[in-house]
């Protein structure tokens, strides 16, 4: 009987110095990547248009979270803020001399494009060597998808069209680019500044901030921004849009009224 129970606590002994490495080998489940995260606020959500508006600048501040400090040291963290105004159709057309006259002979119209579009980086976007194509992501003024309408029958004015459309838009100030608008403020703090032009259209506005670690995307985020009229801008435009037979009426008698006062002061006796 002894014998027996010394051969069973020797088996046991043996089955237990078995299991030891088995356990000791599992590995313990790894933690879960925490990814960066990105926060932004702006300077009012509300832009009002008066008579004597000249343009505004906006500022958008931002935090980084769960980043890198060696990646953040060596500056390999970019932002890049837009904002982007309503979409519209738009149509750019070609001048060309006939007979003496400038005369529109083409024309292509681009679907759903922003009316208005600023953009701050931390550095120039075509530095970004390492990220994703921007055509893809649509970030930047030269990245920006511009669709033609319909069939287009010689596709390589296609380029030109959208060349032309891009440089009106930057010479009327709709467009515009700043390549050092967003700066950091500390390790995780940052600040964009974005200039309005006196000629932003009114209307829904979106900001978009971006978060790229060594030219990837990582992170996104975006708010909301309204351009409204004000007073009597706003009173003609709802007038124009809401009652518009109204409006030509008046319009008209406010011209012929004008034109008939004028005709009495500066007539000659």
């Amino acid at each position: 009987m002894r014998r027996l129970k010394a051969i069973c606590a020797i088996v046991g002994v043996l089955t237990l110095a078995a299991t030891l490495p088995a356990a000791a080998q599992v590995p313990f489940a790894p933690a879960s990547a925490v990814k960066e995260g990105l926060d932004i606020g702006v300077s009012s959500n509300e832009i009002a248009i008066t008579s004597d508006f000249r343009g505004a600048d906006l500022t958008i501040f931002g935090a980084l979270s769960n980043t890198d400090e060696l990646l953040l040291a060596i500056g390999q963290y970019d932002v890049v803020v837009t904002l982007e105004g309503p979409r519209d159709y738009a149509t750019v057309r070609r001048k060309e001399r006939v007979l003496g006259i400038w005369m529109n002979t083409e024309s292509m119209t681009f679907q759903q494009v922003p009316e208005s579009y600023s953009i701050a980086s931390t550095r120039q976007i075509d530095d970004l060597e390492q990220g994703p194509s921007f055509n893809s992501v649509g970030v930047g003024i030269e990245h920006l998808p511009l669709d033609p309408v319909g069939y287009i029958r010689n596709s390589g004015v296609i380029s030109e069209f959208r060349e032309s459309y891009r440089r009106l838009k930057l010479g009327s100030g709709l467009y515009q680019r700043d390549t050092s608008g967003v700066r950091f403020v500390s390790s995780s703090l940052f600040r964009a500044s974005l200039r309005l032009p006196a000629n932003i259209p009114d209307g829904q506005h979106m900001v978009r901030a971006y978060l790229f670690k060594s030219g990837v995307l990582i992170a996104q985020r975006e708010t909301p921004l309204r351009v409204v009229k004000t007073g009597l801008e706003q009173a003609i435009s709802d007038a124009a849009h809401e009652r518009p037979f109204a409006y030509g009426f008046l319009c008209v008698l406010i011209a012929v009224v004008t034109g008939w006062g004028a005709s009495l002061m500066f007539r000659k006796d």
